[in-house]
């Protein structure tokens, strides 16, 4: 089956504007006789209930925090992209478009990439007049600062925590409507299962998470803005209580799942330090800017500084190999963050790794402090490291930080067509939750871009093409799929709290962990993937006979919602593996040892797999089944891709 994807005719250029004219408007009168739910309060779905409420829909909005506020994006550091070329240095709408396409190894697509890139410029403007504190120059101009993936400076920052005063120029938004009555808040609520009816997504079933209380809630459209599933690795730089439940439970419903092998990979997180860890802490892509990634030339200096023989800073320059530099001298220290994790992983698997557990590299800023001043970088990184000091006891301004590549956010989700629908009318997806404008690797500071382009620009365009279509009658919450649909959530708990076996659900979730990082990680094999799916069919049947959950439905229940979610990511685990499986090819984040070129780089099969692989949701136990949304690229040529 090929999907459509709804990709607009004409110059890639005029695509959005004229789909726009095109598409169908409801006029204001109508607008107050549509409900609309979304799920998540992050800057896709903060973004999209204030848009869609002060265009006069009315909205509930729902996330399982006790504030919209402590949404994941607070958690963003680095900065967001937009091509407004504020330094002169060659930016522009077609560059952002072109970085984006080239960083995700030509696996997205053109027309959303470039809408992508078009309605950045406009996300600035609209976060400066909700007072978000962009840093700027000492002429009151926005500064910016280089991300990997390109050779200009296009990312805006506040400090190192621009996702956080981002999603609360957003939340304010939604708190003006939440002040004038048109959006509606359930906080500590779990979005459990999309209600279908005559093949439209109606509403959802949702469970509180304080009383256990498990309800129905009616709607003309259900917009999921839930994030990632990094946690199916355990160990992430994902919040702990980020899951895949919303999309997955809409997944079972019928809506697609897209490349669900594309992980991303960030290079500068805090290395692991033992079975006690529940997350990991990111670093900033941002500090390699001014630090300076490097690894020790030889086996014998690493082993030294293993054994702390000797410290990182009595390690002679001609012995320090600046690896990023040296094999990729055009970005340096700023490839884009797939190719500096697998070159980090070389270095490691080379016998060169430094630290306790031989697990990371350096990332060194004596240079930069010799440069521009400890005040100056202090003033740009400060709070990222007061931070490392804090984790690891260490002081990044007398000794290089240590890193290591881990698991950061996912280019899979929910497929989606051009208007963020997903295959089921009524369904929509936004922000990391459906699949659609990284390709096979995310450049760094899209995240934020995409989440609120699609909430602020894109949504409130496209849904109302499909508002108009199906017209303002009431959704009838008395029809039997709202209570046939709760049964079924009931059901499933009660299943989950029958569990009474010895081994906790946290131990399950750490087991699929090894086998994912081990097998579907950085690198991957036809032999190990094979055999990862083994260890995960093992491991959910072992699940539903040996877990146990404790506690009752009908009260505050942290062991009931870990076991929804861990189940959920061991079915997700098990189609990750079948993708990454049947993709024999590297691309991106996606790396086959078996397809690389002789200087060890990914090697795409673009004759074979230039396509979305799009799965579907057969029932319980039974293979999913594969469609391909063919990609055709009018605008760039596919190349062998190269940052040297």
């Amino acid at each position: 089956m090929s999907l459509d994807a709804k990709i607009p005719q004409g110059p890639l250029a005029e695509k959005w504007s004229k789909h726009k004219f095109n598409l169908k408007l409801v006029n204001p009168a109508n607008k107050r006789k549509y409900d609309i739910i979304v799920v998540g309060t992050g800057l896709a779905g903060a973004s999209a209930a204030a848009s869609l409420a002060e265009l006069g829909y009315n909205v509930k909005s729902f996330c399982f925090q006790d504030s919209p506020r402590r949404a994941h994006s607070i958690a963003a550091q680095g900065g967001i992209n937009a091509a407004k070329n504020y330094q002169n240095d060659g930016d522009s709408v077609y560059r952002l478009f072109y970085d984006t396409i080239k960083g995700g190894d030509y696996r997205s697509r053109e027309g959303n990439v470039y809408r992508l890139a078009e309605v950045s410029v406009n996300i600035i403007d609209q976060c400066v007049a909700q007072g978000v504190p962009f840093a700027r120059e000492y002429g009151g101009l926005l500064d910016n600062r280089s991300f990997g993936g390109a050779q200009v400076s296009r990312t805006f920052y506040a400090r190192g925590q621009t996702g956080q005063q981002l999603l609360l120029g957003a939340y304010s938004a939604l708190n003006r409507q939440i002040h004038l009555g048109k959006v509606k808040v359930y906080t500590r609520t779990e979005m459990l299962d999309v209600v279908m009816i005559d093949g439209h997504a109606k509403g959802i079933v949702t469970r509180n998470m304080k009383t256990g209380e498990i309800e129905t809630h009616a709607g003309h459209a259900v917009l999921l803005a839930t994030g990632g599933y990094g946690n199916v690795f355990y160990l992430s730089t994902n919040a702990i209580g980020s899951n895949v439940t919303a999309a997955w439970r809409a997944h079972k419903r019928g809506a697609y799942f897209a490349n669900p092998c594309y992980t991303q990979i960030h290079p500068t997180c805090i290395p692991v330090t033992g079975d006690h860890q529940s997350k990991l802490t990111l670093m900033s892509e941002s500090l390699r800017n001014d630090g300076r990634v490097w690894a020790p030339k030889t086996v014998e200096v690493a082993e030294k500084l293993r054994k702390k023989e000797i410290t990182a800073a009595e390690v002679k320059e001609e012995d320090r190999d600046y690896f990023l530099e040296r094999k990729y001298p055009a970005f340096g220290n700023l490839v884009p963050r797939d190719v500096a994790s697998r070159n980090a992983k070389e270095m490691v698997d080379d016998g060169r790794g430094v630290g306790g557990s031989g697990f990371a590299v350096f990332l060194d800023f004596a240079e930069a402090i010799q440069r521009l001043g400890e005040d100056t970088v202090r003033a740009k990184y400060g709070n990222l490291f007061d931070m490392y000091y804090q984790i690891t006891d260490e002081n990044p301004y007398k000794q290089p930080m240590r890193i290591y590549p881990a698991v950061h956010y996912t280019m899979g989700g929910l497929w989606v067509d051009y208007n963020l629908s997903t295959n089921v009318p009524g369904l929509y997806a936004m922000g990391e939750c459906n699949f659609s404008d990284h390709g096979a690797n995310r450049l760094g500071a899209s995240a934020l871009m995409q989440g609120l382009a699609d909430g602020y620009f894109v949504i409130p365009y496209t849904l109302g093409d499909y508002l108009a279509t199906i017209g303002p009658k009431p959704v009838d919450k008395n029809h039997p799929a709202f209570e046939q649909t709760r049964q079924d959530v009931v059901a499933y708990v009660n299943k989950l709290l029958a569990l009474n076996g010895t081994k906790t659900v946290n131990e399950y979730h750490r087991d699929l962990g090894h086998i994912m990082w081990e097998y579907c990680g950085m690198a991957r094999t036809e032999e190990g993937l094979t055999k990862a799916l083994g260890l995960i069919k093992e491991l959910k049947a072992d699940f539903w006979k040996n877990a146990i959950v404790t506690g009752e439905n009908e009260e505050f229940n942290l062991a009931l919602e870990r076991a929804g979610r861990v189940a959920d990511f061991i079915e997700l685990g098990e189609l990750m593996v079948t993708d990454a499986l049947m993709r024999r090819e590297s691309c991106g984040g996606h790396f086959r040892l078996e397809s690389q070129t002789e200087e060890g780089e990914a090697l795409r099969d673009d004759e074979n797999f230039a396509f979305v692989a799009a799965w579907e949701y057969k029932g319980e136990n039974q293979p999913e089944e594969l469609h391909k949304e063919e990609l055709v690229y009018e605008n760039v040529k596919l190349t062998q891709r190269s940052y040297k």
